[in-house]
């Protein structure tokens, strides 16, 4: 079995796209970390990294090597940290980047418990429907829903939100309950315009086990969802939104759940950080709260 520290080395240079950057997370000289993946391409006969004076990026047979044992480490370095930091208290501001509606409804409560356990530690949290970058925005963690797409950060999952299609009680006597996908153009569409793109999400469902998505025309689109929930609220038209935005109104009566049967499969809610090495107390406590089933719990 190869030397582990070579692995470690090669995993964080891959993560970081940097030796130097490397050898600042891993604590060491960059000519440790330097000659601890040389002995690892000279091992294995490959090499793992294209290298410039500018850049450092994987080779073919370095990115296929990565996404074989970046996790297996992480794991392995995690379970190496958990007992000697268990003993420490999270302390300094915690960085965390969120959706809106999510974040306020779902982290914002688990951010809470934290500061109630913990008096030492601060939070600063950064509510946008942008999609931030982790690390030029300076923040610990940032919150993400939907597929990921960010090389080298770490993503835990830990949470999955549903779509549900809804309308006013008002707005269905007047209109009618729908029966099937098709009656969905036939209805006035409260659209979600992503802030990312500019463009209408679309809607989803799913039957069969096939996914349908519709682009019906809307005569209403909002770029916020608390607005579309309002929107909705006030016999707008029909719209679909995460259930935790809803799940009150529906309960109350305010609101009613269209096609119930052809909800779409749900979203992943992940959290995302730089590394498993060296995380700080005040990161592991955030990982570990959203984690625990009593905090935000995986249906």
């Amino acid at each position: 079995m190869k030397n582990l520290k070579q692995f470690l080395s090669f995993a964080a240079v891959a993560r970081n796209s940097s030796f130097a950057a490397a050898a600042r997370e891993l604590g060491l000289a960059p000519s440790s970390v330097a000659k601890s993946v040389a002995r690892l391409e000279s091992d294995l006969g490959v090499r793992l990294f294209h290298r410039t004076t500018r850049a450092v990026r994987l080779t073919a047979e370095g990115d296929a090597l990565f996404a074989k044992c970046a996790r297996v480490l992480e794991e392995i370095d995690s379970l190496e940290l958990s007992t000697a930091r268990s003993a420490e208290a999270p302390t300094g501001t915690l960085r965390v980047g969120a959706p809106i509606g999510y974040g306020t409804r779902r982290i914002v409560p688990v951010l809470n418990r934290l500061l109630q356990a913990y008096p030492a530690l601060n939070v600063d949290m950064r509510l946008t429907d942008e999609r931030v970058n982790l690390v030029n925005e300076g923040l610990d963690a940032v919150i993400r829903i939907g597929s990921l797409d960010d090389s080298g950060l770490v993503a835990r999952l830990f949470d999955r939100q549903h779509l549900v299609l809804c309308a006013s009680p008002a707005y269905i006597r007047i209109h009618g309950a729908l029966r099937t996908v098709e009656e969905v153009e036939t209805r006035s569409v409260i659209a979600f315009r992503m802030p990312t793109s500019g463009r209408e999400r679309p809607l989803e469902f799913l039957h069969g086990g096939e996914q349908i998505q519709l682009r019906p025309p809307s005569r209403f689109a909002l770029s916020h969802g608390d607005a579309m929930v309002e929107a909705v609220l006030q016999g707008a038209g029909i719209a679909q939104v995460p259930e935790h935005m809803v799940a009150d109104h529906i309960r109350q009566g305010a609101l009613v759940e269209e096609l119930p049967g052809y909800r779409p499969a749900p979203l992943p809610v992940s959290v995302l950080t730089s590394s498993a090495r060296m995380m700080p107390p005040r990161v592991r406590s955030f990982i570990d709260a959203l984690l625990d089933e009593k905090s935000v719990s995986v249906a």
